[in-house]
């Protein structure tokens, strides 16, 4: 399957975004999905330059899945989480190669959310999931809102239990999300998102 010819409701490709607060969100948010989980996760976090690389090597003890910086025009690869590397934007192309530039900043931040999300919306279209987690700007809401009016879902931790609720509320503003979710509610909706899920074990905090 290409990617973006896909049914309703099947979910290709994850994307995530956070900074401020996020780093222990993402954990709490991937740390259950299964060693088989198929699907490939495109993460930006907001960091320092200084601590990129140890942010993929403490991200990789904590979650069962491989973590990967990729390179320009690395191949996707289905079980892999993607994590940007500092300083530069990281895309979705089609054909299922990953581009990484240094343009512009956007929201003050590269890499930038929005630029992953917007461009992962294009190629997949209703068949993303993004999710937003804790963040100190609004960067990724307008990524969020791309995702959505492209017929994918958005998920968006709740403003109460982040340590920075800006980026969820402002997700959540221009969305007209109504309620945010609990980050245990995030990683069960992750873990169905994989094709061979039962559908069983989501319920509602």
């Amino acid at each position: 399957m290409n990617p973006g010819e896909n049914t309703p409701f099947t979910t290709e490709a994850i994307v995530m975004g956070a900074s401020a607060g996020g780093y222990a969100a993402i954990v709490e948010s991937l740390q259950n999905l299964p060693g088989t989980f198929p699907l490939p996760i495109f993460l930006v976090q907001h960091l320092h330059s200084s601590d990129a690389g140890l942010f993929a090597e403490h991200l990789a003890e904590h979650v069962p899945l491989s973590v990967n910086e990729p390179c320009d025009k690395e191949q996707i690869k289905g079980g892999v989480i993607y994590i940007a590397p500092a300083n530069y934007h990281m895309a979705i192309e089609r054909g299922g190669t990953i581009s990484l530039s240094v343009g512009e900043r956007v929201n003050w931040s590269r890499p930038s959310i929005d630029v992953l999300f917007e461009s992962a919306a294009l190629v997949y279209g209703p068949g993303l999931l993004a999710v937003i987690l804790s963040g100190a700007n609004a960067d990724g809401a307008r990524g969020a809102l791309m995702v959505q009016q492209r017929g994918g879902r958005v998920l968006v931790q709740d403003p109460a239990t982040a340590d920075s609720p800006v980026m969820p509320r402002a997700t959540m503003e221009l969305l007209g999300i109504a309620e945010g979710l609990s980050l245990k509610m995030i990683g069960a909706h992750l873990a169905a998102a994989s094709p061979d899920h039962t559908g069983q074990g989501i319920h509602k905090d």
